[in-house]
């Protein structure tokens, strides 16, 4: 039996899971949830067990709560709402089950137990303090009945409410660290606004203030839609958003955290917070924020310390940042900061230098950056910052940018140093919240075999893959694989990567075509896969995605791609860049229209070796093409307006002739620890503050 609070409680249900079969998870709150998910993806049987009728009840209502439910019961994990467990059941001191206050049971062999917090009171009661639910504390946060003894965190109880999360823990702190400095006697706390945002067992979940209306003239907006798992609601008091809540979609949350945090106006049609039918933009809010706003969460930085910055003398963006620590956290907040130093600068913001560096630490734009590089001939991230960097210093936050641009420049004459790559690229997966791995191997055109799909099946039944997910690029994505098995994998797949991991080429979404399609005027199947077989893997300042669809009726959303290829009457090709369907939303421009697929091959390489060249680290091509311009990208890429067109293409060629299977790369490990697992499987907890 475990309780559920600590790294050490993790890493001992890890070794106790191995050789269990059935969990039992005492409590349905986040924690509580996310280890029945863990010790799913362990192989075990789960069931969650819940005392009040709503999972999460602290944060979702009653139909976010079923909806969450479903959720989970669809993903294999049991759910028992409304159920208080009385009595661990044993047979020759073994554990074998647990019974509820209804007397009926559940089998296990092995009990967690994440039913939440209680505060640690024991020495206040003793001391003869008010304690109810915590120890009960005043606006100063002082024990009511002393004032010499001051309560924060979560054994305080403030008007009528305990708070189990850290963020409300800084700000009573705030207020004692005023007090007990004498720095400002009538600081006062007035209770927290909690928002949260996270992914719970796979599910994602979003909640802020009130779960429903409390007054007459509250607004209450509800949308519901079970059967995908969609749940939404807000709450509007005065034309301020006072409580929402996001179940399955949240792709509205950003926008909803800072109007909820910082008071920013909303749009009059109330829909438009839950769907983008109109939600305005985050600018409006910065000259209408009161001062005490907190702006940047992270670090509790609020509007005035911000303008007080600018005030002092400090007008670049990242002057302001650097001294406030405003945007240094998650930074979600950047945009706001930025319009709020501009508002506070009169719009005299100084232009920060460094802000044009490609990477942070050499101090040289991207053109420049490439021509010392090639100058000096430096082909290891080392000897770039040996070489450029002030003082010969390395940066972590530098190296990854430097890798790519030193593969796309060098091929297979770029030196690989390990410690230039982050996790995904060290191992060719992309690393999950749980510590696994996911795997994709390549479909070109999202066009697979038999024998492919009996290999994929083969091996999500030796290595006990707990999920096998098809993905919008029509491959198929291995969910679940342990770090140690990585090899093994890749070797019983006998498949190429698809990159699913890297910022690099990623895959070509392709349509039927015109061989099956009745409404097809082109082979897109057959022209998706030269492209794919072309570029497959070549490194980039940021992920490209792209699609040919063989009419325009567009099947393979081709005009949403980094790149998209449409087929159109007369046996010609459109070719559209700068898509965007993600959390940005942008058609692509069309680039050019030709007449053969020897002409789609040469400038999809022609614009995406000057994308890789031109493009800021990160830059994703919807923001690459309106900042450089279509017209400008179609004059050089099409028309070749700088000569440069025959340089383009030898430079593509290079990178396409080193291009190697990094799966068979990996066959033999570079160092003994690279497919060690090092870190528990299990999602860390939240280590509550006293």
């Amino acid at each position: 039996m475990f309780g559920f609070r600590s790294l050490d409680d993790c890493e001992a249900m890890i070794r106790f899971a191995d050789g269990r079969s059935k969990a039992v998870v005492i409590g349905g709150g986040l924690l509580g949830l996310e280890a029945a998910r863990g010790l799913q993806n362990r192989g075990l049987r789960v069931d969650v067990v819940h005392a009040t009728d709503t999972l999460m009840n602290a944060q979702l209502d009653e139909h976010a709560g079923a909806i969450l439910r479903r959720s989970v019961e669809n993903l294999g994990i049991g759910v028992h709402t409304g159920k208080r467990t009385t009595r661990v059941l044993s047979e020759d001191g073994a554990l074998v089950g647990v019974e509820f206050s209804d007397g009926t049971q559940v089998g296990c062999d092995m009990l967690v137990i994440a039913a939440g917090i209680r505060p640690n009171v024991g020495l206040a009661q003793r001391a003869g303090l008010t304690v109810e639910r915590a120890i009960v504390a005043d606006d100063h946060m002082r024990s009511i009945d002393d004032d010499d003894i001051y309560v924060v965190g979560e054994c305080a109880q403030h008007r009528g409410q305990v708070y189990g999360l850290v963020a409300p823990l800084w700000e009573q702190a705030s207020v004692l660290a005023d007090h007990l400095t004498g720095a400002d006697a009538t600081a006062a706390y007035h209770g927290s606004r909690t928002a949260t945002k996270l992914k719970v067992a796979g599910v994602d979940v979003a909640a802020m203030g009130l779960k429903a209306p409390e007054r007459e003239d509250d607004e209450f907006v509800q949308y519901s839609e079970p059967k995908h798992g969609v749940y939404k609601t807000v709450v509007v008091r005065d034309d301020k958003l006072v409580g929402a809540t996001l179940v399955g979609d949240v792709s509205k949350v950003a926008f909803l955290m800072q109007a909820f945090d910082r008071g920013l106006p909303l749009p009059q049609e109330r829909i438009a917070l839950m769907f983008d039918i109109g939600t305005p933009d985050v600018a409006v809010g910065a000259a209408e924020l009161s001062d005490d706003a907190q702006v940047c969460n992270c670090n509790g930085v609020n509007k005035a310390t911000i303008v007080s910055c600018v005030k002092s003398g400090e007008i670049s963006v990242s002057g302001v940042m650097a001294a406030t620590r405003a945007g240094k956290g998650c930074g979600s907040c950047k945009s706001l900061v930025a319009q709020i130093v501009e508002w506070a600068a009169g719009g005299e913001v100084s232009e920060d230098p460094s802000a044009k560096w490609y990477v942070p630490a050499i101090p040289y734009e991207k053109a420049e950056l490439m021509s010392l590089i090639r100058e000096k001939d430096l082909r290891s991230v080392s000897s770039v910052f040996a070489t450029l960097a002030p003082g010969g210093r390395e940066d972590a936050n530098s190296k990854m940018a430097l890798s790519s641009l030193l593969h796309t420049m060098w091929g297979d004459e770029f030196v690989d140093e390990r410690d230039g790559r982050f996790i995904n690229d060290r191992v060719h997966a992309n690393i999950q919240r749980d510590g696994t791995f996911s795997v994709v191997p390549q479909m070109k055109g999202g066009v697979t075999t038999s024998e492919q799909l009996r290999k994929i099946a083969d091996v999500a039944d030796k290595y006990q893959i707990p999920m096998i997910k098809l993905t919008g690029g029509q491959r198929i994505d291995l969910l679940g694989v342990r770090k140690e098995d990585l090899p093994k994998v890749w070797a019983d797949l006998g498949m190429p990567s698809g990159y699913a991991y890297g910022k690099s080429f990623r895959t070509v979404k392709t349509c039927v075509g015109s061989d099956f399609c009745r409404y097809g005027v082109g082979d897109s199947t057959a022209l998706g896969i030269a492209i794919e077989e072309r570029f497959q893997g070549i490194p980039s300042p940021a992920k490209m995605k792209l699609a040919v669809t063989g009419c325009p009726r567009n099947c393979a959303e081709a005009l949403c791609k980094d790149l998209g290829v449409v087929a159109i009457e007369g046996g010609r090709w459109e070719i559209y860049v700068g898509g965007a369907a993600g959390s940005h939303v942008r058609k692509g421009d069309l680039l050019a229209t030709v007449d053969s697929h020897e002409e789609v091959i040469t400038l999809t390489g022609r614009f995406l070796q000057y994308y890789r060249e031109n493009a800021n680290w990160l830059e994703r091509t919807y923001a690459f093409v309106p900042r450089i311009g279509i017209e400008k990208i179609r004059a050089v890429v099409v028309d070749d307006s700088e000569g440069i067109a025959a340089d383009l293409d030898a430079r593509m060629q290079k990178s396409v002739d080193s291009y190697q299977d990094p799966w068979q790369e990996a066959q033999q490990p570079a160092t003994p620890g690279q497919f060690r697992t090092s870190l528990p499987l299990l999602p860390l907890p939240r280590v509550p503050v006293r």
